[in-house]
């Protein structure tokens, strides 16, 4: 069967890093080994603003995470345990198998900040391109988890979505109780105070009960219903607007819509008329971590000049490590943990998404699926925005684990 015109899947190099693009007729995702993380997603051969990449690039030069030593690459990139993971940081990463840092036993023999999957070289499994799209199959395995994880990624012909297929396998005679969480990151120029809206289906939130580690944007350990946060020196802080305020961070744990069953989170930029989003399953990811870095933090390799929005769903509220999260318990009446069990597989599908919007879209107010299609609901008007999106129901629903064929 002949290729369809822009199917490829094919091994580039991404700012000198060993990368593969999965590309359809529509859009083209980049995928780094180092780490497994996702660098880019946009309209394929799109120039200006309707080809931008949303997902955030690190102002420093990267390297690959396992090339990282302390005695080589402190000074860069600042020490163990979080230096590994700052080395190689950029866009979409993964945390697994907890959220947060290691603690001070884990650190002592070598674990690294967000666990062992984006701190390590991922191999190729399987890649592809036909005239129905091109998909990529990267995995790692977690020596001191002892899991398995691999990631599909699947770029249908004709559609302006890529859709995620993710397995963990546990090894050992044991369940598995751990945290899963996809570590989405947005940055400029794509966000902006000026041009860009949060949209999320968002309910109760907390913010970090230690506050964060440079100036801080908002209240610590404070309770709040989204978007509006308490300030740190009073008033109200309106979330859908990013970077309000020069040189503070924070970071919110925030609990999903549990009337849903289909959850998002996206942007608006409203002057290049781009959207870009992921939804998922509730009961996969039940809770969304917003990190927000406007150019605090001063060490390496931050050093005052990154701008970034962690937009970070997943299985736990905010990034404590394994060992905080667990002895605190459930936040909202909700558990902040997964588990797989003894010898078996968990597996979990989520889609990530871009469109070009009407001038009167607005903000985006709702995502819905249609058998074939998915429906973005502006702020401006109740028709829906449809992308092309065959099987969204499917991939979507319980079934998703007994449909790799299909898939």
């Amino acid at each position: 069967m002949p290729k369809r015109k822009g199917a490829i899947c094919s091994r580039v190099k991404w700012q000198g890093r060993e990368a593969y693009a999965v590309q359809n007729d529509v859009v083209r995702m980049v995928a780094l080994t180092g780490g497994g993380h996702i660098a880019s997603f946009s309209f394929h051969g799109a120039r200006g603003a309707a080809g931008l990449n949303p997902l955030w690039t690190s102002p420093w030069k990267t390297i690959d995470p396992q090339r990282y030593s302390p005695a080589a690459h402190a000074a860069r990139y600042g020490p163990p345990p979080a230096g590994q993971l700052l080395a190689g940081i950029v866009g979409h990463n993964l945390c697994l198998d907890y959220f947060g840092a290691p603690s001070e036993e884990e650190a002592r023999l070598g674990l690294a900040v967000h666990g062992e999957a984006p701190n390590q070289l991922w191999r190729k499994v399987r890649a592809g391109a036909t005239a129905e799209g091109a998909w990529l199959a990267l995995a790692t395995r977690l020596r001191v988890a002892g899991i398995d994880f691999q990631r599909e990624i699947r770029l249908r012909a004709g559609e302006s979505l890529a859709w995620l297929r993710e397995t963990v396998t546990n090894r050992r005679d044991a369940d598995h109780f751990f945290h899963w969480v996809e570590h989405a990151t947005l940055g400029p120029p794509f966000v902006s105070h000026r041009d860009s809206i949060v949209s999320l289906s968002g309910a109760e939130a907390k913010t970090l009960p230690g506050g964060y580690d440079a100036d801080c944007l908002l209240r610590p350990d404070a309770e709040f219903r989204w978007p509006h946060a308490p300030g740190a020196s009073g008033g109200s802080v309106d979330l859908t607007r990013p970077f309000p305020r020069r040189g503070f961070g924070f970071v919110a744990g925030i609990l999903l819509d549990p009337r849903r069953d289909l959850e998002f989170v996206a942007v608006t930029n409203t002057r290049a008329r781009l959207l870009f989003g992921y939804c998922f399953r509730r009961t996969d990811f039940p809770w969304m971590t917003m990190w927000h870095e406007d150019r605090a933090r001063k060490g390496p390799p931050w050093m005052g000049r990154c701008q970034s929005l962690g937009l970070e769903f997943g299985t736990t509220a905010l990034p404590v490590g394994r060992r905080g999260t667990f002895l605190a318990g459930p936040l909202f009446g909700t558990q902040t943990l997964t588990y797989v069990p003894a010898r078996a597989s968990k597996t979990i599908c989520y889609c990530a998404f871009l469109a070009r919007l009407p001038a009167d879209f607005g903000a985006l107010g709702d995502v819905k699926l249609e058998d074939e299609a998915l429906a973005l609901y502006g702020s401006s008007g109740d028709q829906p925005l449809l992308l092309k999106a065959a099987g969204a129901r499917q991939l979507l629903s319980a079934e998703c684990g007994a449909r790799s064929a299909e898939y």
